[in-house]
């Protein structure tokens, strides 16, 4: 049995063409999603400095156990980048160096 199918396009579409362009919008938007989140190691050594700052600024301000918060917060962020790259199939250093990336790449946008 043969479906007729309703395209946009009208009824003389091309559906190789349509696929073509679907394949084609993902790979951009999959390349955009990986522009933003791509950093190098400085900066993320920059972002662990913040957050180390950050810590120990809350922790003196307010109390210890906030400063150790907002730091744990940081080092489960981490573990939690470590188990995805490792998942997803990276390992030793590169897997290491995908998570800390992930977790202090931040400090790009500041």
């Amino acid at each position: 049995m043969l479906v007729d199918q309703q395209w946009p396009e009208g009824p003389n579409a091309d559906p190789d063409a349509a696929r073509q362009r679907y394949n084609a919008d993902m790979q951009a938007s999959r390349r955009a999603v990986r522009n933003l989140f791509r950093s190098e190691m400085p900066v993320a050594h920059m972002g662990l400095a913040i957050a180390i700052i950050a810590s120990v600024l809350v922790g003196a301000a307010w109390s210890p156990r906030t400063g150790v918060i907002i730091g744990g917060g940081f080092a489960a962020l981490f573990v939690v980048a470590l188990a995805v790259v490792l998942l997803a199939g990276s390992r030793g250093r590169n897997a290491v160096r995908a998570a800390y990336k992930f977790t202090f790449g931040w400090a790009e946008w500041i």
